[in-house]
């Protein structure tokens, strides 16, 4: 059984604060990343200085003929891919706020990402045709600010947590494929893990909103979209652990703007499995995580499959101060 899991818990809770290329809304894309919260989601770090690192690799395709809005276009028959370097850093605050520990993250992804469509449309009513596309892109993201707050008692642990998108990445304007947003948003949501050391077992489940402002590239703006995941993870020893990991995604908002063609709902679901394994380098943790998902009953999105590689640990713990007593 688990007999010391604070740190090893530490640092996968660093993972909670990440941006996102999963695919839905404009372009096939919103900057809150699906399944990025999963195990341990809402166990706050002690104060201290964590760094994580998510690959995350997705492919899919929307499938039926349907067209995506993307770069100011309609995709029709859209096949995509992307893999993502997904860099945090989250700084835990040795004060409390209301109770809570309080932790801000920064994160600026990179990476590449493939978008091919059979038909692209001109316009948000359709316009000119032109045949088929494929279109490349490596470049930077937009950059996600974000704050937390952590409260734990006795095995419960529950969180609430903001991220905001800032657009200043590299925007490539009248492409099908990007990895930044060109416009800002917000996604709020609130975590609550159920933890036993005694028997080594992990219940975790999010729930949140992302709110998003109008790219004003495109005249386009996507609708609230709601999220939640879970996770049910056994830890059989302090290295190793194992479970199912899930999330289900609805856009209770349709798009909207000069540039949306419909309201364009979309909703998918997905269910996966997790390992975790635990080391350490010295004296430092290191803590790796793998995370796949397979989507299904997706509307008015693409439908595939998502891989995340994980490794984090931490860059300092701060240590209590003792007061000597006379």
């Amino acid at each position: 059984m688990i007999r010391h899991p604070s740190i090893r818990l530490a640092v996968l809770a660093a993972l909670g604060l990440l941006p996102s290329i999963a695919l839905a809304a404009e372009g096939g894309a919103g900057f809150y990343l699906l399944g990025s919260k999963g195990p341990a989601a809402a166990i706050t770090p002690p104060p201290g200085v964590f760094f994580s690192n998510d690959v995350y690799i997705y492919s899919g395709d929307l499938g039926g003929g349907r067209a995506l809005p993307s770069g100011g276009r309609l995709a029709v028959g859209v096949e995509g891919a992307a893999a993502i370097d997904v860099p945090t850093v989250l700084w835990v605050l040795p004060e409390e706020v209301m109770g809570a520990h309080l932790g801000l993250s920064a994160t600026v992804p990179f990476g590449w990402k493939n978008t091919d469509a059979d038909l692209t449309l001109a316009g948000p009513l359709g316009g000119a045709a032109s045949g088929s596309i494929s279109d490349d892109v490596f470049t930077i993201g937009d950059p996600v600010l974000g704050g937390l707050l952590g409260w734990e008692a006795g095995n419960f642990h529950w969180q609430t947590s903001l991220l905001v998108n800032v657009p200043i990445g590299d925007y490539q304007e009248g492409e099908i494929s990007n990895i930044a947003f060109h416009h800002w948003g917000a996604d709020a949501s609130a975590a609550v893990t159920w933890l036993d050391p005694t028997v080594g077992l992990d219940l975790s489940a999010v729930v949140g909103m992302t709110f998003n402002a109008e790219n004003p590239a495109t005249d386009y703006r996507t609708g609230n979209e709601f999220h939640f995941e879970w996770a049910a993870v056994q830890h059989f020893n302090e290295q190793f652990d194992a479970g199912l990991v899930g999330y289900y995604y609805d856009q209770v908002t349709g798009d909207s703007g000069a540039g949306a063609r419909s309201d364009f709902k979309g909703r998918a679901a997905a269910i996966g499995a997790t390992i975790g394994w635990t080391f350490k380098a010295g004296e430092l943790p290191i803590s790796t995580r793998i995370k796949y998902f397979h989507e299904f009953s997706a509307e008015n999105r693409a439908e595939g499959d998502a891989v995340f590689l994980t490794i984090s640990m931490p860059l300092s713990i701060t240590k209590p101060t003792s007061i000597a007593v006379q």
